[in-house]
């Protein structure tokens, strides 16, 4: 373990046990927080829009409103004493509402709006990872055709197109090889882009790291990722590298961190490249689809991690078990009653009533 104390969460206390936790979006991420934090003693409030959701079916109330809505804000300010979120594409100005009112004495915002700063720009995300000495793969920022026709040709005719914002599980993304499309940038609908050059890896993994407020570090064993259409389809713990790249992917998660001054648990996908080098690909803000084996591979899983931490409290040891993690995408969900008759694998499906193809509907794990 990693201590690493900044001054800027080195005098904030920790919250009493049994405080509320108020959580930005009741997806299933949302859920599981949830459900941990409940193990924990700890109420806590959904704010999200949709009714039904995931996470409102484990919480102990439920805020139905946009996640701007400053009135429903306010409403979680007052009722929680600490706010998380399980997605990164909370609104900057609700982040910045929360923040400005725990300066007035108001429950702190854990992770901070920095790290949603950093990570809603695919730009400034690939800008921030070089500047802390990651390698990520060639970009350009792209802002009309013309821009799409120079980036790619820059990087050699072969290119990836994502919007700089909103973009996740394949959306918001085209693929070229070759001339541009004359509607290319149309088809990410002209907002700002960017345009990333392929990097011919021999295989994804994902490293997830827990900071507390104390700056201690923990890190999970890196997953092996594997995707269909752009959504993580399985994760495999061990990932099949070895102890050099495996040391090497918790060391880039602890930087980034530390760099962050992160409270919470957080992603970083990478590229294993031929000779053992490793290209961040992008991080998430949150706990992470490819840490969900933690959940039965470990005796603290990556849930608990994070509220351990937002709340002050000490990490848990993060050493599991060798573990298969599947995506139940769709029609996957019609695999449920032969993962129960195998009768190893552990089902959590998120309560979701309708069932569309490329929507994450659970997840199965299975130790190895």
């Amino acid at each position: 373990m990693t201590a690493d104390i900044h001054a800027e969460h080195a005098d904030e206390p920790a919250v009493d046990p049994g405080s509320t936790i108020g959580i930005i979006g009741g997806g299933q991420l949302g859920r599981m927080l949830a459900m941990a934090a409940g193990r924990l003693g700890h109420p806590v409030i959904v704010l999200e829009p949709s009714d039904p959701c995931p996470a409102a079916q484990v919480a102990n109330s439920h805020i139905v409103a946009a996640y701007d809505d400053p009135n429903a804000l306010a409403e979680l300010v007052d009722r929680c004493d600490v706010v998380t979120y399980e997605f990164e594409n909370v609104p900057a100005p609700s982040a910045a509402l929360i923040e400005e009112r725990h300066r007035d004495g108001g429950p702190p915002l854990r992770p901070s709006a920095r790290a949603l700063e950093v990570s809603q720009d695919r730009l400034v995300e690939k800008q921030f990872l070089q500047r802390i000495g990651l390698s990520v793969a060639p970009f350009r920022a792209v802002d009309s055709q013309q821009d799409v026709v120079d980036a790619v040709e820059a990087l050699g005719g072969r290119a990836i197109l994502k919007t700089r914002r909103f973009g996740y599980d394949g959306k918001g993304q085209v693929r070229v090889d070759g001339a541009a499309p004359a509607n290319a940038f149309e088809q990410l609908g002209s907002a700002p882009s960017i345009a990333e050059g392929f990097v011919d890896f021999d295989l994804e993994i994902s490293v997830i790291v827990g900071r507390s407020l104390r700056g201690d570090i923990r890190t999970f064993a890196p997953a092996h990722n594997e995707h269909i259409n752009g959504i993580l389809s399985r994760s495999t713990v061990p990932a099949p590298v070895s102890e050099i790249v495996l040391d090497a992917a918790r060391a880039a998660g602890r930087q980034l961190a530390r760099e962050l001054e992160y409270v919470g648990v957080l992603g970083l996908e990478m590229f294993v490249m031929s000779d053992g080098e490793l290209v961040a690909n992008e991080f998430a803000p949150r706990v992470h689809n490819s840490g969900h084996w933690t959940e039965l591979a470990c005796s603290v899983d990556q849930f608990e991690q994070h509220i351990r931490a937002i709340t002050g409290e000490s990490l848990g040891a993060t050493g599991g078990r060798a573990c298969v993690m599947d995506n139940l995408i769709g029609d996957d969900v019609d695999r449920v009653p032969a993962l129960l008759e195998e009768g190893s694998w552990r089902v959590h499906l998120y309560g979701k009533e309708e069932v569309r193809p490329g929507r994450k509907m659970g997840h199965a794990t299975k130790l190895l």
